[in-house]
């Protein structure tokens, strides 16, 4: 049996699943049923998943899927009854039959964290922001991503321009020829071609107007690869 939170929960995103085919965010989560923080949601959303309730898409944002519904009524403590949130109102009424088929989740859109712009001097740490970029999910492969804002003309020859937002695989390692995003001497972060020439590391730019870089393999260390290209048009 599910306590009336948990309840609550699973029939409010199932509804919002029915309504519009994406999961509430969990700030909305938060608000509908009148909780405190963020956290209280995820330990409903832990015990709702490890009961089989619901599912977590992997690497998206905002995707959860319900599996099933409850048999029986919710558990209620042995105090005194909880009253539910007047904003989500409906959910205090009677369990809802499943439905015979809930459409996908159209959780097509994941949210990048948004790392500032890629600029010399700056390492990607210190890049780091709680700022984040709506990504469509088709744009990305499997593994951790992130996003950089573009600052510069060096890659414009690769159909990269300033204000263009790099959508960055995490990695170590890298072939030959690919689009990294390099630290340098634990330094300066740039976006670059990499190759490996007579011992030493050789940053190319995609501008005729610049010169390659060459570095010693320790000076130089790869944070990710380029997996996709974002560009508004204002």
């Amino acid at each position: 049996m599910l306590t009336r939170k948990q309840h609550e929960l699973l029939t409010f995103i199932q509804i919002r699943l029915e309504e519009s085919g994406i999961s509430p965010s969990f700030e909305e989560m938060k608000e509908a049923l009148d909780l405190k923080s963020k956290s209280g949601v995820h330990r409903l959303i832990s015990a709702l998943e490890e009961r089989g309730f619901i599912r977590r898409l992997a690497n998206r944002a905002r995707a959860l899927e319900v599996i099933r519904q409850p048999e029986s009524a919710v558990s209620k403590p042995a105090s005194a009854p909880l009253q539910p949130a007047a904003n989500i109102a409906s959910v205090a009424a009677p369990p809802r039959a499943a439905p015979k088929a809930t459409p996908a989740p159209a959780n097509d859109v994941i949210e990048l964290p948004l790392h500032g712009k890629i600029a010399a001097g700056m390492p990607i740490e210190a890049l780091e922001t709680a700022a984040t970029l709506p990504v469509p999910a088709a744009l990305l492969g499997a593994g951790e991503h992130y996003a950089l804002e573009v600052s510069g003309d060096s890659m414009i020859e690769a159909g990269i321009f300033d204000g263009d937002y790099a959508l960055v695989r995490k990695t170590d390692a890298a072939r030959d020829g690919e689009i990294v995003v390099a630290l340098v001497r634990g330094e300066e972060a740039t976006l670059k071609y990499l190759h490996r020439e007579k011992g030493m590391i050789r940053l190319d730019p995609a501008n005729a107007a610049y010169d390659p870089q060459f570095y010693r393999p320790d000076e130089v260390a790869v944070q990710g690869k380029l997996a996709g290209l974002l560009r508004r048009y204002h």
